[in-house]
């Protein structure tokens, strides 16, 4: 794919994303690149066995030494059941065929359950980055609570062979003082083990939704789950790309300042994008935006979208699940690479 077919599925947003230029100055970032390991986490605490973990991440597939990354995460047979998730193609209910989805498509990682990659650990950790899930909201019980519970333990992930482990955080949640305080230990072993830590930063509470507006997603809002993610030495961040902005004002709780809205963002997707690798320490530490769920046809179109506006506004990649493992496997493996071309592409650039 070349950038005469991501200006194509782009459509009417092409224009305005692959011309814009960013609110925030480019060169406050600490832009991906072939070196990043070298010029960034290697000023930090992080062990050695953590540096050639992460370097393992961004030296594999087919964005290696780009500094970018590309990951498949498939955790969702416990966080929406596996019924929910598998039946579309039901080869995903057999954990060898979501690790050869990651090879065959490509991607710099897999990030999935103990379950799924412990039972393929001989055969293919050494053929690509685990990243191992250590915490999930499992919804079999009645009635659903919305919290994280953690499944193992970071020693189990490591003998199993991770290169990472990752973990979810509701912020915002009447739990999330203890998830924070359990993941950030988890981080802390998972570093003295070698790991590399990946923080899936997602908000949850029902009072963020405030005049018929959701702001689950909000840029000022998602920013500062970021930047308490990057607090407890998340290596990468996880975070939904913004569609809105203005959560703390409509909320009407928390603190914030006016220059964040009149001076540090706009309504451009690369702007509120950009508050958010701002959050990450100004992009220290990468922030990968989700794929989102499979709506079929517009998968493609969506999943280009959201890498072009993470690469130019600063983020380090892509993590895409549902859109690539809810369709046959070559299908799935043609979108996993259509969003690895917009990272190759030269021709868009940080804005």
């Amino acid at each position: 794919m070349n950038i005469n077919n991501i200006t194509e599925l782009l459509g009417d947003q092409a224009d305005s994303l692959l011309s814009h230029k960013a609110i925030i100055s480019k060169d406050l970032l600490h832009t991906p690149g072939p070196d990043f390991v070298d010029r960034v986490f290697a000023q930090t605490n992080r062990n050695p066995q953590v540096l050639r973990n992460i370097q393992n991440i961004y030296d594999h597939g087919r964005l290696a030494g780009t500094g970018y990354v590309s990951i498949l995460p498939v955790d969702q047979g416990i966080e929406h059941s596996a019924g929910a998730s598998f039946a579309p193609n039901p080869i995903y209910f057999d954990p060898e065929n979501i690790i050869k989805l990651a090879i065959e498509g490509g991607c710099n990682a897999v990030a999935s359950t103990y379950g799924v990659l412990a039972s393929c650990s001989r055969k293919y950790a050494h053929k690509i980055p685990f990243i191992v899930k250590i915490n999930h909201n499992e919804i079999l019980t009645y009635p659903n609570r919305f919290d994280q519970f953690m499944f193992g333990s970071v020693e189990e992930a490591w003998n199993l062979g991770a290169a990472a482990v990752g973990a979810t955080i509701y912020f915002g949640s009447e739990e999330s003082s203890r998830q924070i305080q359990e993941v950030a230990a988890a981080f802390e072993r998972a570093h003295e083990l070698g790991m590399a830590t990946v923080l899936w930063c997602y908000l949850r509470n029902n009072g963020f939704k405030k005049d018929g507006v959701d702001y689950h997603a909000a840029a000022d809002l998602t920013g500062q789950a970021n930047h308490l993610g990057v607090t407890i030495q998340a290596d990468i961040i996880k975070q939904k790309l913004p569609t809105n902005n203005g959560g703390y004002n409509a909320i009407n709780f928390g603190k914030t300042h006016p220059k964040v809205y009149s001076e540090l963002s706009t309504d451009n997707p690369i702007d509120l994008c950009r508050y958010q690798v701002a959050n990450c320490y100004m992009g220290r530490m990468g922030l990968i935006n989700s794929g989102g769920e499979s709506k079929g046809a517009t998968d493609m179109a969506e999943a280009v979208m959201t890498a072009v506006v993470n690469k130019r506004a600063g983020g380090c990649g892509l993590i895409s699940g549902r859109k690539a493992f809810q369709k046959p496997m070559a299908e799935g493996v043609a979108l996993l690479n259509a969003i690895q071309d917009v990272y190759l592409e030269k021709g868009i650039t940080i804005a």
